[in-house]
């Protein structure tokens, strides 16, 4: 049951040659979830072997070009590939318009929708679930309308443990209700326990990404205790005056949410074009949150499966 983070880019405003602009692929239990579509993201997307007809959902998180500009092009894309099926788009309100010029002037011939869902949110809100995910949408601190998404695997059914099935003699009702986490009571009086019965096969896997944003209070709470945090660092220390101009965070901001939050990881990515080496942004950071990486095109993260005993 892979939780598996793929970055396919982690340029700023301009892209180089060795940085795309923002965008992910989150791949939960073989779906893949877009996080952001900068300019570029097909390339990306077939370099790292995943596939664009296989995308189920995309989130934007705002509408600087750097983030959204990709979009158009890989509908287009997915138009000659022969999709059918409905692509839904999870962005601001903004982006509605957007995606209605692009649909008048290009989309004829389009076999399927695309269909935009209107993010709109002051504190964190659902917006999305599946069978075994849910994905919340928090506000950020940028120049425009911008939010964070939160993915969270939902808490799995319980195991019944094998030989309580045969120290207790658990009918077929009896272990349903003990998966369902309750406690089973007898016409007798008896109880079953669910903790002596039952147990939870491994906790629920989490993923936050926030970009771009300046900090502020309430997003360490917003995101706290998340197994990966990606969060932007655009600039690195000393730089806190035009981070804050901009509506960015430097390292030590980052650093900083992370340590707030609890996080269990930390990627930071969105490096500023000022610097085309940022291997120095993570000595900044490990000095405020030791379980840091830096992010680069390309790479994957894995969130493993922690299972319980």
């Amino acid at each position: 049951m892979n939780f598996t983070l793929n970055i396919l880019g982690t340029a700023s405003a301009l892209p180089m040659v060795n940085r795309y602009p923002s965008a992910q692929v989150l791949d939960v239990r073989g779906r893949l979830f877009l996080i952001d579509c900068g300019e570029g993201v097909q390339m990306q997307i077939r370099r790292q072997r995943l596939s664009i007809l296989k995308l189920d959902t995309v989130f934007i998180s705002h509408l600087h070009g750097d983030h959204v500009f990709g979009i158009f092009g890989l509908l287009s894309t997915m138009s000659m590939l022969g999709r059918t099926a409905p692509l839904h788009i999870y962005a601001p309100e903004a982006f509605r318009k957007a995606l209605s010029d692009f649909m008048a002037s290009f989309g004829d011939g389009f076999k399927f929708e695309p269909v935009h869902h209107a993010v709109s949110a002051d504190a964190p809100v659902k917006i999305f679930e599946t069978r075994s995910l849910d994905v919340t949408a928090f506000p950020l601190n940028h120049r425009i309308e911008t939010y964070g998404y939160l993915f969270r695997e939902k808490t799995p059914m319980k195991n019944v443990r094998k030989d309580a099935i045969s120290q207790f003699g658990l009918s077929l009702a009896e272990i349903g209700t003990l998966k369902r986490g309750e406690d089973v009571v007898r016409e007798d009086g008896t109880v079953i326990l669910n903790t002596e019965a039952a147990y939870q096969p491994y906790e629920p896997r989490s993923f936050a990404y926030c970009s771009d944003t300046a900090p502020f209070p309430e997003l360490s709470e917003w995101v706290k205790g998340v197994d990966l945090l990606y969060h932007e660092a655009t600039f690195p220390c000393g730089y806190e005056t035009l981070a804050q101009a901009t509506f960015h965070s430097t390292t030590r901001q980052a650093a900083e949410c992370a340590l707030q939050s609890g996080a269990r990881k930390l990627a930071v990515g969105h490096y500023s074009s000022r610097f085309p080496d940022a291997s120095f942004f993570l000595d900044e950071i490990k000095e405020i949150f030791p379980e840091a990486i830096l992010c680069h095109d390309g790479m994957v993260i894995d969130i493993p499966l922690k299972k319980f005993e």
